[in-house]
């Protein structure tokens, strides 16, 4: 499936596809959207890059193992987790910062595990995604 059109059309819509995941993801806890969605807009677009070019350019593209991105996204849900605990509220109760961040909003324990969801959504796509490729 390695034509040109395919190739240009990467090219064009690889970097949109990311930007349109991040602004879904930042959104995600005010509005439709959040890890989930953005996490599967991010998995699509390396999904088009290995359509197009073949599992080694999707794994080039991504940066990381697919293994690396799950953990790391583990991670991050798990410490936005613990974060409130210190401070003497429950296991996953939200914490809100007093300040605001243009596009992000009030930064906080919710923002951070959405963007673990994020990381485990494009990690465990890809690496499905990558198996089933290279079985070809």
């Amino acid at each position: 499936m390695n034509t040109m059109i395919l190739r240009v059309a990467v090219q064009v819509l690889f970097p949109l596809l990311l930007v349109a995941s991040l602004l879904s993801l930042f959104r995600g806890h005010n509005e439709p959207g959040g890890g989930f969605i953005g996490g599967l807009v991010a998995a699509s677009a390396f999904i088009l890059v290995t359509l197009s070019g073949g599992v080694e350019e999707g794994q080039r593209r991504l940066g990381f193992d697919p293994l690396k991105f799950i953990g790391a996204g583990l991670t991050m849900a798990f410490i936005a987790a613990l974060i409130p605990v210190p401070f003497g509220y429950t296991f996953f109760e939200a914490l809100w910062a007093d300040f605001y961040i243009p596009i992000i909003g009030k930064p906080g324990t919710p923002v951070l595990f959405d963007l673990g969801v994020y990381f485990v959504v494009i990690g465990v796509v890809c690496k499905i995604v990558f198996s089933i490729a290279n079985d070809d």
